[in-house]
């Protein structure tokens, strides 16, 4: 049975671009997408309306798509890739999502996948859900389907709220700005957002000193049905647009790190780069693991009540 919850607007005193970060849910409209700036908190004591959300959230998944990667294709589980002794080994088999695909035209196949909800994927060790979608590259129109680049590279897919904003192009030309340093690494970037590809279009033609992003060294995806952004958990619902989400994806498809920041705080190209640093070394050496804040070069431990102490006694 749907639930029934309420909303109300207020003025906001910060960040007034923004809608509020914890909003209270309201059914979908493609006018959030207008509304974004004019979006504010709720106030709990005014009377309130009523809104409609799907109970279902299994229905962000195709019933019918091709998949990542079948669960039969799956050499190794993710335990053998990060390897640690059993009694500290937490890692999960990964489990499979169905795709989705936002090109026309697509033909679904019969998925042979065990079906998932969208509450439980992704999760960290988890295979990533697979899509097909239109994205402006070399200022072009092209088609990005994700699972082309298992076991040739890593992938880092980022998610931004819109185009023409305010910290988004902040990010997106950060990573543009390094994507030499991350080629070097064998890991592509992808930029995601609910705008369509002529948005895209426009954007990356506008120079950066007018808000811009001129020339992008990496993609930025089209995710116009949000199917993508439901997926990957990181949708605000009554609002139809996605929350900073950074995805790491690995070369078997697996989800290894995710952070999901609010509207209004940017991320870190450092810290990203770091992070999948940390990743391949520990499956270069999967009997070591990385303590925190580690960079290449220095002193990694071993997962061992006794052999830990070479690293703690150093300190």
């Amino acid at each position: 049975m749907q639930e029934t919850h309420f909303l109300t607007t207020t003025k906001q005193p910060f960040f007034p671009s923004y809608p509020h970060p914890n909003p209270k849910p309201q059914s979908l409209s493609s006018s959030h997408h207008d509304s974004f700036h004019s979006l504010h908190p709720p106030n709990p004591k005014s009377p309130r309306s009523t809104a409609l959300i799907s109970s279902t959230p299994s229905r962000a998944f195709s019933s019918k798509s091709t998949p990542l990667v079948a669960s039969s294709s799956i050499s190794k589980p993710i335990s053998q890739t990060l390897t640690f002794p059993k009694s500290l080994n937490g890692l999960r088999l990964p489990r499979v999502a169905h795709s989705v695909s936002l090109s026309r035209g697509a033909h679904s196949r019969r998925s042979f996948l065990v079906k998932a909800s969208a509450d439980e994927l992704p999760l960290v060790g988890n295979v990533a859900p697979d899509f097909e979608a239109e994205a402006v590259f070399d200022q072009e129109f092209i088609k990005v389907k994700l699972s082309e680049y298992i076991g040739k590279k890593y992938v880092i897919l980022f998610f931004y709220p819109l185009d023409f904003t305010f910290v988004c192009p902040t990010e997106i030309t950060a990573f543009s700005d390094r994507h030499a340093e991350f080629e070097q690494l064998n890991t592509e970037i992808l930029g995601v957002s609910v705008d369509s590809v002529f948005s895209h279009l426009a954007w990356v033609q506008t120079d950066r000193k007018s808000g811009g992003l001129g020339d992008l060294n990496y993609p930025l995806i089209s995710d116009v049905t949000k199917s993508i952004s439901k997926s990957y958990g990181v949708l605000i619902p009554d609002q139809g647009i996605a929350l900073r989400g950074l995805f790491i994806i690995d070369k078997e498809g697996v989800i290894q790190h995710s952070t999901i920041n609010n509207l209004a705080i940017g991320r870190s190209v450092d810290e990203t780069k770091r992070t999948l640093q940390a990743l391949q070394y520990v499956q270069d050496n999967p009997d070591e693991v990385c303590p925190a804040g580690w960079k290449p070069g220095e002193k990694s431990m071993k997962p061992d009540p006794k052999l830990s102490k070479e690293y703690f006694s150093a300190i």
